[in-house]
């Protein structure tokens, strides 16, 4: 089905931006636009999964050429879903800066360069071709580069400069893959390689593209060995950059890795335990990581990537049951690591410090508070009936089916150190008595008004609800996240929709 709408969320995101910079030296001005301009592309993005959800399929021919020839616009209820969840995370965090970022930074160009890379990101979900995608990944890497190095202190430039040569690595692995991959088949559109791949002679080559293609995505989504630059980077700039960052930038590498080994490379064995054995290191990596570090950003980086282990686990044992697990696991790791990253944010205000051997009180000082932070803290964990605790169901029981017991071994050893690594820090944070420490009598967030409170505090309920509502309303997301897995599993209807009715016969008829 042809639809203009699809490519709304990219032009209101980008028509933000837009806007934006003609009130460059306008703070609250810029203020006000970017919260607006986020509101109605979460709008925006409600309507598209809506759609979506009745219709299926939703394509767009930019400049009327026909695929495979021209530059495809896609929309799914998998794309959908993901653009829902970058309408909810990006409001959040949006609404969260006009308070958590300094007017310095704000005058520097935040809000415009944040809106870009909103734009990438929708723009990367929403790709029918695999260089388009190529493009909007670039798109993601220079906004995101901007946004980390903004301000420009010393951790920052030190972190980018890790970030970016890592990220240009896996670019260069992309575009070499995509070469190839032309090469072979003369085609870039995904459904169009989708019906071609299969008639490649050289079956060797093909896996070799793959696994290329893999080690381009899985470097941007931070796996094992080529993570280290996630944890020396994220906790340098500050939270609401931190939390998109640590909500949606490694989610995209998952997006497309999931993409691309359902619609264009179908895993062989070979293929599915070499994404077990590095989903298996990636848990174990992160989780040990996690362990052994003291600052709570950087604990936080570390379980980022422990928990990609998750999704790339289900990735590997490609059975509908582990892809729904995976899609899951990702709609409900967004929502928190975003919110994570926010709470972070709150408790520096508070206290001046994220070190957590200087932390103390904070529960006898703000008992709400503390009660709303641990919904986010308990729904990472995944304590029962929590939204963390439903798509492990799924990952572990695939475990047993596919016989994958060296990932339930991995899967359980990440839990378990999660739930300590929190529960020592809530214990360290929150329980422990809180010292006459300088810092406590620097408290930025005791010293704001109510308006400034809640333009931090809302954010942090919102996606806090929208955690608790994963949880306690699991059966919902359990029928989403079937119906996408089985979507991925059957590619005919995405293929159909963008090359036309009779694609799929085309290829068994000659």
């Amino acid at each position: 089905m042809t639809d203009r709408y699809l490519i709304l969320p990219i032009i209101g995101h980008m028509f933000t931006a837009v806007l934006l910079i003609f009130f460059w030296r306008k703070v609250n001005t810029q203020r006000i636009i970017s919260v607006l301009g986020s509101l109605a592309v979460m709008g925006l993005s409600v309507g598209l999964f809506i759609k979506t959800y009745r219709a299926g399929y939703l394509t767009m021919q930019a400049g009327n050429w026909q695929a495979p020839f021209g530059i495809t616009f896609v929309a799914d209820v998998f794309s959908s879903t993901m653009i829902l969840l970058t309408g909810f995370t990006g409001l959040a965090v949006c609404v969260y800066s006009t308070v958590g970022i300094s007017r310095q930074r704000i005058q520097y160009g935040f809000f415009p360069i944040f809106h870009f890379l909103l734009l990438g990101l929708n723009g990367a979900f929403l790709a029918g071709d695999i260089f388009n995608l190529y493009v909007w990944f670039e798109v993601i890497i220079i906004s995101s580069f901007v946004l980390m190095t903004l301000g420009g202190r010393k951790p920052q430039v030190e972190g980018g400069i890790k970030y970016v040569t890592l990220n240009l690595l896996a670019s260069v692995m992309f575009l070499t893959a995509i070469a190839i991959l032309y090469g072979l088949t003369g085609s870039l559109n995904m459904a169009d390689l989708s019906l071609k791949m299969s008639a490649i002679p050289n079956k060797g080559l093909v896996e070799i593209t793959g696994l290329l293609f893999f080690i381009g995505f899985g470097i941007k989504s931070a796996v094992f060995p080529l993570y280290f630059w996630l944890p020396s980077s994220y906790h340098t700039p500050p939270s609401a950059i931190a939390a998109i960052f640590g909500g949606l930038l490694t989610k995209v590498g998952i997006y497309a890795l999931i993409r691309v080994y359902t619609l264009i490379f179908v895993p062989d064995p070979f293929t599915k335990q070499v994404f077990l054995v590095i989903a298996s290191l990636t848990l174990l990596t992160g989780a040990f990581g996690a362990l052994t570090k003291r600052n709570m950003r950087m604990m936080f980086s570390y379980l980022i990537v422990c928990h990609i282990g998750f999704l790339l686990g289900g990735i590997g044992m490609y059975t509908r049951l582990a892809l729904a697990g995976t899609v899951f696991y990702l709609v409900h790791d967004i929502i928190v690591k975003t919110n994570l990253f926010l709470v972070s944010g709150l408790i520096y205000k508070i206290r001046g410090t994220m070190n957590m051997d200087e932390l103390g009180g904070m529960y006898e000082d703000y008992p709400r508070l503390s009660l709303l932070f641990s919904v986010v803290f308990f729904s990472l964990v995944g304590i029962p009936p929590l939204s963390g605790f439903w798509p492990k169901i799924y990952l572990f029981r695939e475990t047993f089916t596919t016989g994958a017991w060296y990932l339930l071994a991995a899967m359980i050893i990440a839990s378990l150190v999660t739930l300590y690594v929190m529960a020592k820090m809530w214990g360290d944070v929150f329980w422990k008595k809180g010292q006459e420490m300088e810092n406590k009598l620097t408290d930025d967030f005791s010293g704001m008004n109510w308006k400034k409170r809640g333009m931090l505090i809302t954010p942090v309920v919102f996606l806090a609800v929208l955690s608790l509502y994963i949880g306690f309303f699991a059966q919902r997301i359990n029928v989403l996240s079937e119906r996408i897995a089985n979507d991925l599993l059957h590619p005919e209807p995405y293929i159909q929709a963008v090359l036309g009715a009779d694609a799929v016969k085309t290829p068994q008829s000659e």
